[in-house]
């Protein structure tokens, strides 16, 4: 019985510390009588067939003047977001990727199971991520 005690707070440590799942839907767009005075919207482009497995992926297009799109794959449908900025932080995330709201819109578009992809068709992961927390010696402390 003391063994079973002596367990439990491992096993409620570890539950505890397990990642979130991730959420698979796609980044929902806000009604058009939200993005008047909104910072950042995101806006669906024309939706495009996913290529077919063995085939190369398909290029990204990105509309003129966008910095980021966010791709998701549902169903073999791709969905491609436009990740657009109020003109301050448009100009700010055009000359400095790594700063807290771009940061912040890309990390949304991974939340629900997308990839993000910059104006030159570059895809940015995590390891781009990681790069731009040390270029501005960014730390993180994770709640759990």
């Amino acid at each position: 019985m003391t063994r079973n005690r002596a367990l439990l707070p491992i096993v409620a440590f570890l539950v505890a510390c397990s990642p979130a799942p991730v959420d698979k839907t796609p980044a929902p767009l806000p009604p058009t009588s939200e993005t008047a005075g909104a910072p950042v919207v995101r806006r669906a482009v024309p939706e495009t067939p996913a290529a077919p497995p063995t085939a190369a992926p398909a290029p990204i297009a990105l509309p003129p003047g966008a910095i980021y799109v966010c791709v998701t794959d549902t169903d073999g449908v791709r969905q491609t977001t436009v990740i657009e900025f109020a003109p301050k932080v448009h100009a700010l995330c055009a000359k400095n990727p790594e700063m807290g709201p771009c940061q912040y819109e890309r990390n949304v578009c991974r939340s629900h199971g997308g990839r993000v992809y910059a104006a030159n068709g570059v895809e940015i992961t995590m390891q781009t991520e990681a790069e731009y927390d040390k270029k501005v010696m960014r730390v993180r402390f994770k709640s759990n």
